[in-house]
């Protein structure tokens, strides 16, 4: 039996009723794999012929792990285990109904059939040993005709446990042996190659075919210098002699041609000599242009040290122009937009000063004509429709006034608002305001709009002096608001950007209070606003109000609250 089998089913048996659990740690250490069959009862042959009331109902072999029924019949452990798998599971010896909850384990009867003596499982191999169930696989871990493996990992050959020694000693390829050259250790199947390629006491014959007819490899680059019949070239190849003989030859060729060798080494020599005159002569006129082309190189050194100067003072250059176009660009932007706004504020300006002309020049018609009217009946006719053009002039003017007034609210709006996403607020008559706000008259304030950008979302802060909710008339509150927008439409909802509060320390430590939060998507503050302006979010205990007034936060009755949205991750519209 597999053991993955074997721990499938011990698994499957701790999750069903106690009834059915397997035994306890000390009761199952003859269940080894191996000993259990994968399926059914046991199949081992028995010395006997084992009573009925030892056999499955179901499979009729000797019970495994016998399991007892409410109507009396016993079953092997799987096999009671495919029954209740089954719908409406029944008896098959009575056809009476199973149920799990009233199957329990026969300890007994599992205790009779394990005293049952059974042959050797090895007896197909020679075995004639008897034992009980129980000893089983005592008996196998010992019984010399068991089929065991090749100890040895790469061998897969298996064999009885008593021809173990013989196959590792004799038959298994894989087997340890020794070379009887250099009584270096191997395995059996690596040792021809290790004799025909590096073994270092391994007899060869000489490459040559010489009288030596056995060399040891390991000699063998000796032998090849003493060699007769090995080709070698004369050591003065170098001085010009092209002999190439065997080493028997060379010794004849050596003294016989020794004048011969003296003479190409004195041509040799003297070449050599003119060469090193020749060189040394090279030598001393490079010497003379050395001061020179030292001074020459220090110049050059010195122009590349100013050349350097000059590229990085004209890199400092480059980069402070980059600088200023930028900065230029966005200034040349904001006006452009200003100018966009003030095109029709001038245009209104002169309009309403063509009107004021008009009305100015119809007011002085009616005074000449009061001072010169005689009661005629077209004189009063006149005089009436100018009255009434007069009428229309002055409600239109009105109009106007109130657009012209709208438009330089705007216009003061514009100046002082922010597009890339930072306020900067400065709130004047700090006691005066904070006076208002602990008299109930003034509670919060708001600061001008600003943006995250020309076609972004528009936003303003909300402040609190004496404190709102938990932070009244202890604490400074501070709130972030999300505004109506003329650019809503084309935004991300919900605002998701990062939002920063700062109360900005003007004394020297520059030691600013801050906090930062990101909004909570499901909240009503941060949808798209249906209203001018959605419902305020922010810290309602922003800063003690004791830490405010005794620190450097306020100078000359004056505060400045800093508000920053992170632009980073916005999508352009």
């Amino acid at each position: 039996m597999s053991a993955g089998r074997n721990v499938e089913q011990q698994i499957a048996l701790q999750q069903r009723p106690p009834s059915l659990a397997m035994p306890s740690m000390a009761q199952r250490s003859r269940h080894e794999p191996g000993f259990l069959p994968v399926h059914g009862g046991f199949r081992d042959r028995f010395v006997t012929t084992p009573e009925a009331k030892y056999c499955c109902e179901s499979c009729r072999l000797v019970l495994c792990n016998p399991r007892q029924t409410e109507c009396g019949h016993r079953f092997c452990e799987s096999c009671i285990t495919d029954l209740l798998s089954k719908p409406n599971p029944v008896c098959p010896a009575d056809v009476e109904p199973l149920f799990e909850d009233k199957i329990f384990r026969d300890v007994c009867c599992n205790r009779e059939i394990m005293a049952l003596k059974v042959y050797c499982r090895s007896e197909k191999n020679g075995c004639k040993e008897q034992m009980s169930l129980q000893q089983v696989m005592d008996h196998l871990e010992v019984c010399p005709y068991f089929e065991v493996p090749c100890p040895l990992g790469k061998c897969k050959e298996k064999m009885i446990r008593k021809d173990m020694s013989e196959h590792l000693s004799h038959k298994c390829k894989h087997r340890e042996i020794t070379c009887e050259f250099c009584n270096h250790k191997m395995a059996f199947t690596e040792l021809q190659k290790h004799k025909d390629t590096v073994c270092p006491a391994f007899p060869i014959a000489c490459p040559n075919q010489c009288s030596f007819s056995s060399i040891l490899r390991s000699e063998l680059s000796i032998h090849q210098h003493d060699c007769p019949k090995a080709q070698v070239t004369c050591s003065f190849i170098r001085y010009g002699c092209s002999f190439k003989g065997l080493n028997q030859e060379m010794r004849e060729h050596e003294s016989s041609f020794a004048s011969e060798h003296l003479r190409m080494m004195v041509v040799r020599n003297t070449t050599l000599e003119a060469k090193v005159e020749d060189v040394k002569s090279e030598l001393m006129e490079r010497y003379k242009v050395l001061p020179s082309l030292s001074s020459r190189l220090a110049e050059v050194e010195t122009q590349n040290e100013e050349m350097r100067e000059k590229i990085r003072q004209l890199e400092q250059k480059v980069v402070s122009v980059q600088m200023l176009m930028s900065t230029h660009s966005e200034k040349l932007l904001e006006v452009e937009m200003e100018l966009r706004e003030l095109r029709p504020l001038r245009a209104m300006r002169e309009e309403v000063e063509a009107l004021r002309a008009s009305v100015e020049s119809m007011r002085s018609n009616v005074a000449s004509l009061d001072s010169g009217r005689v009661g005629s009946s077209p004189g009063s006719h006149t005089l009436g429709s100018l009255e009434q053009q007069l009428s229309r002039h002055d409600d239109t003017m009105s109009v106007h006034d109130i657009r012209l007034a709208e438009m330089d609210l705007k216009l003061q709006v514009l100046e002082t608002a922010s597009f890339n996403g930072t306020l900067i607020w400065k709130i004047r008559d700090y006691k005066r305001r904070k006076q208002e706000a602990v008299a109930s008259k003034a509670l919060s304030l708001y600061s001008q709009p600003f943006y995250t950008g020309y076609f972004g979302y528009k936003m303003c802060a909300r402040i609190y002096l004496n404190g709102d909710g938990m932070g009244k008339g202890t604490h400074l509150s501070l709130f972030f608001v999300v505004m109506r927008g003329e650019y809503d439409a084309l935004l991300p909802w919900p605002f998701k950007q990062k939002v920063t509060l700062m109360l900005m320390d003007q004394g020297p430590a520059r030691k600013h209070l801050g906090d930062a939060f990101k909004p909570d998507p499901n909240s009503s503050s941060f949808r798209r606003p249906n209203v001018e302006m959605n419902i305020a979010s922010g810290c309602p205990l922003f800063v003690a109000q004791t830490v405010l007034e005794n620190g450097t936060y306020i100078k000359d009755d004056t505060i400045f609250i800093k508000v920053t949205v992170d632009t980073s991750d916005l999508p352009d519209p």
